[in-house]
């Protein structure tokens, strides 16, 4: 009875070291299957277009720009992008891109002049006098985004969850205030044209922001936030440009 009891105790560890040997073998060879695995990302689009319409508004506005600021201020923005995988893990990769950015920024029964002759730009009330109906101040810029980004899908972004962070900087091409159809201060017609006015000298020539977006595929929500000032230190109030809406991204 005795060596048949030690022979059962031999057989039961044995049993339990060969699994434990075998259960180690097999984790061992999945990680060493993880590891080896690697994404084809041979010709996978990379956001090489990409496009934004957002809400646009300046934070920091006195009283007498935020009462009369109506309207859907809005941007737009197209950039060209290059996209350069990590080789490490393509999931992050960086773009760096060039393109063009632009906002408006749209007002009531207010005229902004970028013709004086004052150190500060005037923005002047109309509430009982002639107005524009419809009146903004525009602004365009050549710039340069960077981004570092995820792709949860890096083998098909068109089924990938996306997120991106970044920087973009940026060099003033043109500002400008635009108004059409003049009315008088009971709002009835007085002249149907368009006056428009070009002037870059109270404007802050280069714009730095902070971007962000996130989204599924082609579509992402986006958002930036100026770093500096829209206006130049002595022209006015420290007010600065954000921006919020829908990017498409693709090719």
């Amino acid at each position: 009875m005795m060596k048949i009891g030690l022979l059962l105790v031999a057989s039961l560890c044995f049993s339990s070291l060969y699994a434990q040997d075998t259960t180690s073998n097999l984790t061992t060879q999945n990680y060493k299957y993880k590891k080896a695995k690697k994404f084809d990302i041979t010709n996978r689009p990379g956001d090489h277009l990409m496009f934004q319409v957002a809400y646009d508004g300046w934070t920091g506005k006195p009283d007498s720009i935020s009462s009369h600021q109506s309207g859907f201020s809005r941007g737009l923005n197209i950039y060209i992008m290059t996209d350069k995988p990590f080789k490490s893990d393509p999931r992050f990769s960086l773009g760096l891109g060039i393109g063009i950015g632009s906002s408006n920024i749209f007002f009531k029964k207010e005229s902004v002049d970028l013709r004086s002759l004052n150190v500060r730009l005037p923005f002047i009330m109309l509430d009982s006098t002639t107005h524009f109906k419809k009146y903004k101040v525009s602004q365009s810029f050549l710039e340069i985004p960077l981004e570092f980004r995820y792709s949860s899908n890096p083998e098909d972004v068109s089924k990938s969850w996306k997120i991106a962070i970044g920087l973009k900087a940026g060099t003033l091409i043109n500002a400008h205030t635009k108004g059409k159809d003049l009315q008088d201060k009971n709002n009835a017609t007085v002249n149907t044209y368009t006056e428009k006015e070009s002037s870059k000298k109270f404007f802050n020539t280069t714009r730095l922001a902070g971007t962000a977006r996130i989204g599924y595929g082609i579509f992402s929500f986006y958002g930036s936030y100026a770093l500096n000032n829209v206006l130049k230190d002595v022209a006015g109030a420290p007010m600065k440009l954000y921006e919020f809406g829908i990017s498409l991204s693709g090719l």
